[in-house]
């Protein structure tokens, strides 16, 4: 079953001075994903924006803070790769249900990583399986 893995099931992270609304993980954070059939640990010291929402104030109102964790995991298999695009957008929808998120609302946030997303997944950088 998909879920956060405890110990490492909660989010703590500390606010970087220098860089606005920019978080580094105190702790690692594991995640074990169905969609993905694997689990990822997103180490202590990664540097995340959380979710990434525009902050017009209409979507950020329904996207903005509400699935933080899952938002960890989503910047981290950007940012690593361990997985396609895909199978890293659906980790987030499916991480997101996972915390409580209300279906409508991770539904939305799946098809605005998907319509706008693209451009954070670097060209040319392929999921190492």
């Amino acid at each position: 079953m998909s879920g956060f893995v405890a110990p490492y099931d909660k989010l703590d992270a500390d606010l970087i001075k220098d860089e606005p609304a920019t978080w580094r993980l105190n702790e690692p954070l594991v995640y074990q994903s169905d969609v993905a059939g694997q689990t990822f640990t997103v180490p202590a010291g990664f540097v995340t924006d959380l979710a990434s929402t525009p902050r017009i104030p209409v979507v950020y109102e329904i996207a903005g803070g509400a699935a933080n964790m899952a938002s960890v995991v989503h910047d981290f298999l950007y940012a690593s790769h361990p997985v396609t695009r895909g199978v890293a957008d659906s980790v987030l929808r499916e991480a997101s249900l996972a915390t409580g998120v209300a279906k409508w609302r991770a539904r939305l946030m799946f098809y605005g990583v998907r319509l706008f997303g693209a451009r954070h997944w670097q060209p040319g950088e392929r999921a190492a399986v």
